[in-house]
């Protein structure tokens, strides 16, 4: 019992929650050191991180801006090297039929040279064949004229 009155004396004077000057004094304590973290650490760190999300935004920005610089140049690019694609398909058709024109017109030219040639020989034949007859009308005209004579001196 003595040990009852005894607790019950101590747990009055010195509680968890007396409301004495203690609190006061520690309510301005922990505001004094809200104070002094603030300045001291908080306002700091919070400058510090401030800084590095406006660089990390100022970095995305300009990343997205060239990204999209980027994708305009490809484009560009694509579309030129289409246009090239297109141009030297074009040149390649457009040299083709010349090659072929050309091809053409010296293959006629060709044929007709040969014609001419064909019937320069033939023209050159034919007159070689009249020569030739005339030649041998001439020849077999004095070789019957000497059997005509050969006959006829020895019939005589």
């Amino acid at each position: 019992m003595i040990n009852l009155m005894l607790f019950l004396c101590a747990e009055n004077e010195g509680g968890l929650f007396d409301f004495n000057a203690t609190l006061p004094l520690m309510a301005l304590q922990f505001l004094i050191l809200m104070f002094l973290l603030n300045i001291i650490f908080y306002k700091p760190v919070t400058k510090i991180l401030d800084s590095r999300d406006e660089y990390i935004r100022n970095s995305l920005t300009t990343a997205s801006a060239v990204l999209n610089k980027a994708d305009q140049l490809v484009l560009q690019y694509e579309q030129e090297l289409a246009e090239a694609r297109r141009e030297a398909q074009e040149l390649i058709r457009k040299s083709q039929r010349e090659a072929q024109q050309i091809v053409l017109v010296e293959v006629k030219e060709a044929q007709s040279t040969a014609e001419k040639l064909i019937h320069e020989a033939s023209e050159q034949l034919i007159i070689q064949k009249e020569q030739a007859i005339k030649t041998l009308e001439s020849q077999v005209e004095i070789l019957s004229d000497q059997i005509k004579s050969k006959l006829l001196n020895k019939l005589v």
